[in-house]
């Protein structure tokens, strides 16, 4: 089978196509034929060696397939049915504990830009009922992220105001999540392009953050005294207009560092008398990744796929992705 590898030192020019041995099942594990990926920034951090990795390390945290063998002892699956993969293989329920998610696919474990993988049966979950292959590779992270911060730990309820920051495929999936269960949506992008097409969706406002600096004030007035829920991508460079942008009593899930934000300054007063309410969170469990598929076969969410890329173009896709120019999610089929 080919795999693709991460070289050291790291970079887009270090990955390297590599054939291997196909893979054979022990007891308790699966055999799953990947047809595609999706990218995330954690991927492009482990690809460019902005998180170390073994040499070697498969990538890509997201896939979808199909099971094609099953070991002694798997009774959940069959030869034949469609899965997705785990961000945290280990993490099947409840609270994360260091023992749940020291395991990231495509970190510290082999990910999936591979013709195959062998797993234990309870690393992957059902894809969507109707769903490609394509489509499923979107769900892991960046969905399932959206579905933790807005449904897990924002408690959120129908008539919620929810800000997100930008339009990567988080974004958009918490976008597409929110108003299905019936928020009121406020968005932030750099691109008036970008913003028609947030309108179009279904957001209230749109404010362009380069030419408003203290775009969370705006949002604030807009909102009519802030936003329930604010899903903070950027990190340091934005969780102070998040925390502005928020009304009393609100939810801040503090989950990127997209605009490279590492560090950054948090106005404590605003966040006290707010009685502001931040998660620091990262994916979630298989029961969560579960629960986020039965709400998208009731309400049919389909994700925006924004470029279409095969299995020896991950370099491309990346520098794509690094470009900033996509909307939703930018996928590998093969």
């Amino acid at each position: 089978m080919k795999i693709i590898g991460v070289k050291q030192p790291g970079g887009i020019e270090n990955l390297a196509i590599i054939e291997k041995k196909d893979p054979i099942p022990e007891a308790g594990e699966i055999i799953v034929r990947w047809h595609a990926t999706s990218l995330n920034y954690h991927d492009y951090l482990v690809a460019v060696g902005g998180i170390p990795v073994p040499d070697g390390r498969i990538p890509m945290s997201d896939g979808a397939g199909e099971i094609i063998a099953i070991g002694d002892g798997v009774d959940e699956w069959k030869i034949g049915d469609k899965v997705m993969s785990m961000f945290f293989p280990n993490w099947i329920e409840g609270k994360p504990t260091l023992k749940k998610t020291m395991f990231i696919m495509g970190e510290t474990l082999d990910g999936c830009i591979a013709e195959q993988s062998c797993l234990p049966a309870t690393a992957v979950t059902r894809i969507p009922d109707g769903y490609s292959y394509a489509e499923a590779a979107t769900l892991p992270c960046a969905a399932v992220t959206a579905w933790r911060g807005l449904m897990v730990e924002g408690n959120f309820e129908a008539g919620d105001k929810v800000l997100i920051e930008g339009t990567g495929g988080m974004s958009i999936f918490a976008l597409q999540l929110a108003k299905a269960a019936g928020a009121k949506i406020f968005a932030t992008t750099s691109s008036p392009e970008k913003a028609e097409r947030l309108k179009a969706m279904g957001v209230e406002e749109v404010v362009n953050y380069k030419e408003d600096e203290r775009w969370g004030k705006t949002i604030f007035k807009l909102a009519g005294g802030g936003v329930d829920h604010v899903l903070d991508v950027g990190g340091g460079s934005t969780m102070r207009n998040s925390i502005e942008a928020s009304a009393i009593g609100g939810h801040i899930a503090s989950i990127g560092i997209l605009s490279g934000g590492r560090k950054g300054e948090i106005t404590f007063p605003k966040l006290f008398f707010k009685h502001l309410r931040m998660t620091g969170l990262a994916v979630g469990s298989r029961e969560m990744q579960n629960k986020m598929v039965d709400a998208i076969n009731i309400n049919g969410l389909k994700p925006i796929i924004d470029k279409r890329f095969g299995f020896d173009e991950l370099g491309a896709a990346f520098q794509y992705q690094a470009s900033g120019k996509h909307f939703g999610k930018i996928v590998l089929e093969y």
